[in-house]
C-alpha cells in the first residue's frame, strides 16, 4: 500500500493565476487525509494532480517514494471517487463495478468475484442489476464507490462525493465512508470537500488550504493538523474563522498590558478582557483581534471579569441548542432552550481561558490554556 508525498508542488495558469502555490505534504499508509478549504481555493485541482488528472507546474510527486510527476494515471495505482458519481448509464451496477477489472483483462469469475464481495460491503447485492437511472442518489454514490474498491488500489481519492447528497444521505455516507476506511486500513484516503462536518468527522489529518486574496497566499496551506489541533489551536485567523460552526467571534481591540499568563487588552466599546495566552511578542497599544467560539460563552447574571453586554437581534431554536445572534455579528451558543425578547440586553461571560488572540499580521499568540480543559470542568 503506498504513501503519498508532495514537494513544493504548484500548479500555475498564468504568473497572476496560482491556483496551487507550495505544497508540502505527507500522507501515510492508512492515514484519512481531508483537503478542506473555500470554493475555489485548489483543493480539487491539488486532487487532480495527485491522480493524474492535471498536470503538475512545478514540484514533485512521490507515491510509496516512487516519482509519479509526468506518470501516467492509469499507472499510479489510485482509484477515484468523483463528485457526479461518473457511471455509465448503459451498464448495471455490477457491469459498471468490474468495468476497470474486464478492460485489464482479468478472468470473468474471479470479476464476478471481486464485485461480489464489494457489493456485499455496500450493501448492493439486491441491485446488482439494475442501470444509474433506476438508483437514488445514494445508491449511485455507493456503486461508484464500490468500482473503486474492486481494483485494490493503494491510494483512494474522493472529489467532493457527498456534495449532491441530501442531509440525510450524507449522515449516512459519512458512517459509510468512514466504516470503509477502517476496513482498508492501510489504503491512503485523500478526500476533498468544501464541508467541514465531512473534515471534522472523517479525517485523521485535516489539510486547510487558503483562499488569500494576494498571489502569495492563494492555494497555499493554512494549517495541517488533526481536526482537534485546528479546531483549539488555530494558527492564525483564516484557520479559526473557517473551522467551527458557527464561526468563530472576533473582537478588534489594543493591547493594555502583558503578563507572564494573560494578556489584558481593551475593545472598542471600553470592556477589559483577560486572554490566557503568551504574549512575549506583543507590544501595549497594538491592534489585535480577540477571538472566542460561539460554544464556549455562557451567560453571566452579573457584572464581572471578561463580561460584555449586547443586545438580541436573533434567536434560532436548534432543539438541543440555542443560538443567539446579536449586534455586531457576535454569536453564543448555548446548550438546551432559551428564550429572550428581540432587542433585549444580555451580559455574556467570555472565560480568558477560551479566547484567542490574533496580533495585527492575523497570526495566532500561543494559549496557556485549551478550551477543552475549560470544558471539562465548566458547564453552560
Amino acid at each position: 500500500m503506498a504513501t503519498i508525498r508532495l514537494e513544493s508542488v504548484y500548479k500555475a495558469y498564468s504568473a497572476k493565476q496560482i491556483v496551487v502555490n507550495n505544497i508540502n505534504l505527507t500522507i501515510d499508509k492508512g492515514e484519512f487525509c481531508v483537503i478542506v478549504g473555500p470554493s475555489g481555493c485548489g483543493k480539487s485541482t491539488l486532487l487532480r494532480m495527485i491522480a493524474g488528472l492535471e498536470e503538475i507546474s512545478a514540484g514533485e510527486l512521490y507515491i510509496d517514494d516512487k516519482r509519479m510527476t509526468e506518470t501516467a494515471s492509469s499507472e499510479r495505482g489510485i482509484a477515484m471517487v468523483f463528485q457526479n458519481y461518473a457511471l455509465y448509464p448503459h451498464m448495471t451496477v455490477e457491469e459498471n463495478m468490474g468495468f476497470a477489472l474486464k478492460m485489464a483483462k482479468m478472468p470473468t469469475d474471479e470479476v464476478k468475484r471481486y464485485v461480489a464481495a464489494a457489493a456485499k460491503s455496500l450493501q448492493l447485492e439486491d441491485l446488482l442489476l439494475r442501470r444509474p437511472a433506476a438508483l437514488s442518489g445514494g445508491q449511485r454514490q455507493r456503486v461508484a464507490i464500490g468500482r473503486a474498491i474492486v481494483r485494490k488500489p493503494g491510494v483512494f481519492l474522493f472529489d467532493e462525493p457527498l456534495s449532491n447528497l441530501d442531509a440525510g444521505l450524507r449522515a449516512q455516507m459519512r458512517l459509510e465512508i468512514g466504516r470503509l476506511h477502517r476496513e482498508f486500513e492501510n489504503v491512503a484516503t485523500v478526500y476533498v470537500t468544501h464541508d467541514q462536518v465531512e473534515a471534522m468527522t472523517l479525517a485523521d489529518k485535516i489539510v486547510l488550504l487558503n483562499s488569500g486574496e494576494s498571489v502569495n497566499k492563494y492555494g497555499s496551506v493554512a494549517q495541517i493538523g488533526t481536526p482537534l489541533e485546528l479546531y483549539e489551536s488555530p494558527r492564525n485567523k483564516f484557520t479559526a474563522s473557517f473551522i467551527g460552526s458557527p464561526r468563530m467571534n472576533f473582537l478588534p481591540a489594543k493591547v493594555v498590558s502583558v503578563h507572564a499568563d494573560h494578556v489584558e487588552v481593551k475593545l472598542p466599546g471600553g470592556e477589559t478582557l483577560a486572554v490566557n495566552v503568551n504574549g512575549e511578542r506583543l507590544t501595549c497599544a497594538e491592534d489585535v483581534t480577540v477571538g472566542i467560539r460561539p460554544e464556549h460563552i455562557s451567560l453571566q447574571k452579573e457584572d464581572g471579569p471578561n463580561s460584555l453586554v449586547r443586545s438580541v437581534h436573533f434567536v434560532e431554536q436548534l432543539g438541543d441548542a440555542t443560538c443567539l445572534y446579536f449586534e455586531g455579528d457576535f454569536t453564543a451558543k448555548l446548550n438546551g432552550y432559551h428564550q429572550y425578547a428581540y432587542y433585549s440586553e444580555i451580559r455574556l461571560h467570555l472565560p480568558a481561558e477560551c479566547c484567542h488572540l490574533f496580533d495585527s499580521s492575523d497570526q495566532a499568540c500561543p494559549r496557556l490554556l485549551n478550551a477543552t480543559a475549560h470544558m471539562e470542568t465548566t458547564a453552560h
